[in-house]
């Protein structure tokens, strides 16, 4: 089917040429001159792209746009205008147009970008296809998120190495799982681990596997991640937390294209999409001598950043009915709510994002006693979870352990060790808070700590802290 274009312009030289020119190429061209008809054809009609003046005989052709987008989110637009400033640059630029161009343009570049607009139009429909709740549990249909989306769909196709960067429960693992359940490896595996969660002297066995006596407790060959995700992906959750050593044999396994167990010496090839994610400033690492430069280039060459829950609030209705409609595979009742409700919950500051929505909402639904959650409901629990953020400084440690064992569970108990894990999950925030207050004292951090220095020498090694004395 040919593909149609909105031409709003009221110079009829201009209008007559440019129509002439997409119409030789194949595209269909409506046009008009006024917002008014502009607006009229819209609503009757779907297009490919829309080309505006930035002055119509009406109105201003960009004052109207943001609400145009909104309306029609997928149909990407050029402006063009005579007014030649950089303040109409700007304006083109804060309505997120496709392309900008000021009079007299050139009218191949125009045809040009008509194409690669129709292109975008044609992968947001893509998009739209593939990223359904049906196909993929990602809700969002927000600005932000689309943009995200079209990212995805451009690596379906590829082995590219992907970046994923957000805050913590903005939904990272979940656009790893998309790019691979989406893309030409879904028939493989898709294998997750977490860095934070691995103590850093086994780091190297998990992700590489180890052969028979490699080392005390190696009583048998392991096969690592890499070898468990051939053919697959590798989601390397939080990859700022991969301590330097470990970032040296990564490095080296993206360089050459195959591993080494622990202890062994063959090569094994590697077929591995690698997919990244962090929620740190890994730039900051980098200047921090904490993050290999080379090993950042090597993983980010195609860049995710997911917005925040707070910049995307009118997804938030849209993943309350998501949340709700998961509630009976979890055993709890069907609940709604009403709109009061939603209009509150728009306003929440969401810092735990998408994962501290999912756990508001399950236990609006355990403490509501009605089969509709109402606004009271919804400001009650608000109130009290406030509370408890605000107030999680006085949380004591046994109950932050315990929390952080229910987040886990599933990884720290895959593998044993749990004891081991945990010691150097808490200790090495103790230690680096210790050290703070001592202002890198070891002898000081050491009286205070109730160890010897050489034992807090050791501790401050095995946990990769960085001591600036």
């Amino acid at each position: 089917m040919p593909q149609k274009i909105l031409l709003v312009e009221d110079d009829d030289s201009i209008c007559t040429v440019v129509t002439a020119a997409l119409e030789s190429l194949g595209y269909l061209v409506d046009s008009c001159d006024n917002g008014q008809a502009r607006n009229i054809l819209l609503s009757t009609n779907i297009y490919n792209a829309m080309i505006t003046d930035v002055i119509l005989k009406d109105s201003d052709g960009i004052s109207q746009l943001s609400d145009i987008k909104t309306q029609y989110p997928h149909m990407p637009f050029i402006i063009i205008s005579a007014q030649n400033s950089l303040d109409t640059a700007v304006r083109a630029n804060e309505v997120d147009a496709f392309e900008y161009f000021p009079k007299p343009f050139d009218l191949d570049e125009l045809v040009n970008a008509v194409k690669q607009c129709c292109e975008k139009e044609s992968i947001d429909q893509n998009f739209e296809e593939n990223f359904d709740e049906k196909n993929m549990p990602i809700i969002g249909r927000s600005a932000a998120m689309q943009n995200v989306f079209r990212m995805v769909v451009r690596l379906l196709d590829n082995d590219l190495s992907v970046m994923v960067l957000g805050e913590s429960g903005s939904g990272k693992e979940l656009v790893a799982e998309a790019i691979h359940n989406l893309g030409h490896r879904k028939t493989g595996p898709f294998i997750a681990i977490n860095m934070a969660a691995i103590p850093s002297e086994l780091i190297e066995s998990e992700l590489f596997g180890h052969e028979k006596g490699a080392f005390t407790g190696a009583v048998a060959q392991s096969i690592g991640k890499f070898e468990q995700a051939q053919g697959g992906t590798l989601f390397l959750d939080e990859i700022g937390d991969m301590p330097m050593h470990a970032q040296t044999r990564l490095l080296r396994a993206l360089q050459t294209g195959a591993i080494n167990r622990v202890g062994g010496k063959a090569n094994i090839k590697l077929d591995v999409r690698i997919v990244a994610a962090t929620n740190q400033n890994l730039e900051e690492l980098i200047k921090a001598n904490k993050f290999r430069e080379d090993l950042y280039y090597r993983l980010n060459v195609v860049p995710i950043s997911l917005p925040p829950l707070r910049d995307r609030r009118d997804d938030i209705p849209r993943l309350v009915h998501h949340f709700l409609a998961l509630a009976p595979k979890e055993g709890l009742p069907i609940k709604n709510i009403d709109n009061k409700a939603l209009e509150i919950m728009e306003t929440l500051p969401w810092r735990g994002n998408v994962r501290e929505l999912k756990n508001f909402i399950m236990r609006l639904i355990v403490t509501c006693r009605t089969d509709i959650i109402s606004d009271e409901a919804v400001s009650a629990l608000a109130e009290n979870h406030e509370n408890t953020v605000s107030n999680i400084q006085n949380i004591t440690m046994e109950e932050a352990i315990e929390a952080y064992m229910a987040e886990n569970w599933k990884q720290l108990s895959a593998h044993g060790d749990i004891y081991t894990k945990l010691l150097i999950k808490f200790e090495k925030p103790l230690l680096k808070y210790v050290m703070l207050k001592s202002k890198n004292n070891q002898l000081k951090a050491s009286a205070i700590l109730g160890i010897n220095r050489n034992t807090l020498r050791k501790k401050l090694q095995e946990t990769q802290f960085q001591n600036k004395n």
